[in-house]
């Protein structure tokens, strides 16, 4: 720069100061206060240009909708946003808890899974039964074991899985209580016991069959009046489908039967007695009589009834009384028996049957069992649903 020019430029600045240094304001209170006030104006109007960009066209539209009735001007491009939100932007799930729902367990559990689980039972009706807590069931019927005969599957809590419904035993001779019980699994994969379903009885139904769950959840099991063995056939008990459901804690019937009218094969005959008194004849033995009464209390015909005393060898039938019998009384062993034929329903035979003792046998006092038993017309022994009174003590002397 030339020394003409470095004169002029000093020139210039001395001017500035003579004229505009005179109107500057000192600092004051009411410099300061329009200085917050112009700050404040600006971190505003950066605030409210922020918002719009972040909100992009729909903010601006919102704001033409309800501001003054005034044409908006040209609008400036906003600045890109990235469209993932921020944490703040983020809406929360409804519901109390933002976790989501754990899963209902599976409850179908093989034939294998079941008797290879420590299972417990609800307990077995009272008197001698098996074990319940924490126990395995037995794929055959070993004597003092739970014997798991028959399996289903099926949702039957209405949760939408599939729960398992088995058939046990608890195997005590040839004979022993059932239950059908329902299992589940936890949250952590368990087998668990949902509860029973029905159980057979000493009164009726004394055996459960089969079992069956149906699409509705209806837990079906077929139940018998009479349990088989000591001679009674399973096939002469009668069968009746009954259907359970589950009640939120416990299981109540809610379709079929719920009594048993007098099974076909059954009866209801009893026996009566006096005592059997001997005297001396005049060829030296002694003879009695005794009055045997047998009734038919049931509402059917008895094909036949078997009676027998069980008087001591040495007492042998004699002549009277004894036409009634089929056989020959007479010539049978120790107990004497005497098998009467149909006997009406409501029907009674009276049998005055004479007894006597050899001379010289000796012979005290003691008792002897007198008991009937109802027969089919193929002399099978028939239940008596009674059978309290088809036995009776009489004494002989």
């Amino acid at each position: 720069m030339s020394e003409q020019e470095t004169l002029g430029l000093a020139e210039e600045f001395a001017r500035y100061r003579r004229t505009a240094l005179a109107e500057v304001e000192a600092p004051g209170p009411a410099a300061v206060r329009r200085t917050v006030r112009g700050r404040s104006r600006r971190r505003l109007g950066a605030t409210a240009t922020t918002a719009l960009a972040l909100f992009g066209g729909s903010a601006i539209g919102y704001a033409a909708m309800t501001g003054p009735d005034h044409q908006p001007g040209p609008v400036d491009p906003t600045p890109s946003v990235s469209a993932s939100p921020t944490p703040s932007q983020t809406p929360s799930p409804s519901g109390t808890s933002a976790s989501p729902t754990a899963p209902v367990p599976d409850g179908r559990i093989s034939r294998a899974q079941l008797l290879g689980a420590s299972v417990t039972l609800p307990a077995w009706r009272a008197g001698r039964g098996c074990p319940t807590s924490q126990t395995r069931l037995t794929a055959d019927d070993k004597e003092g074991a739970n014997w798991l005969q028959a399996l289903d599957h099926g949702d039957i809590d209405g949760d939408g899985a599939v729960e398992t419904v088995a058939l046990v035993q608890c195997v005590l001779g040839t004979g022993g209580p059932l239950q059908v019980v329902a299992f589940d699994r936890d949250q952590e994969g368990k087998v668990i016991t949902l509860g029973r379903v029905v159980a057979s009885t000493k009164d009726k139904p004394q055996w459960l069959f089969a079992l069956d769950v149906v699409g509705d959840g209806t837990v079906r099991v077929q139940v018998g009046d009479i349990a088989p063995g000591g001679g009674w056939p399973a096939e002469w008990s009668q069968r009746q489908w009954r259907g359970y459901r589950w009640k939120g804690d416990a299981f109540a019937q809610v379709s079929g039967p719920t009594t048993f009218g007098q099974n076909p094969h059954s009866a209801d005959v009893s026996v009566t007695t006096t005592d059997l008194v001997l005297t001396t004849a005049d060829d030296g033995s002694r003879t009695g009589t005794a009055t045997v009464r047998v009734r038919n209390r049931g509402s059917g015909p008895v094909a036949h009834v078997a009676l027998r005393l069980g008087v001591p060898a040495s007492v042998r039938p004699d002549v009277d009384g004894w036409a009634p019998c089929g056989g020959e009384p007479q010539h049978t062993s120790e107990p004497v028996t005497c098998d009467l034929g149909r006997l009406a329903a409501g029907a009674e035979v009276r049998l005055d049957l004479d007894f006597r003792v050899a001379e010289g046998v000796a012979l005290g006092t003691g008792k002897a069992d007198v008991v009937v038993r109802p027969m089919d017309s193929e002399f099978n022994f028939l239940l008596d649903v009674n059978d309290a009174d088809n036995q009776v003590s009489m004494t002989y002397r």
